[in-house]
């Protein structure tokens, strides 16, 4: 499901507050590449429902 636009824009991360990025089935933070789950087109904004999207 993609998500709005409008949506996107105005979502940030909540641990650092940088922009963040769909990427598959989760949304990205762009500085502290933190991944965010989507559950049913919804994004999950839980710091506690992260996890980590570097590869290492």
């Amino acid at each position: 499901m993609k998500l709005n636009e409008t949506l996107l824009k105005v979502l940030a991360c909540p641990k650092c507050k940088s922009s963040v990025s769909p990427q598959g089935t989760v949304i990205v933070c762009e500085h502290c590449q933190l991944a965010y789950p989507l559950r049913d087109g919804i994004p999950v904004m839980l710091i506690d429902e992260t996890r980590c999207s570097k590869k290492i």
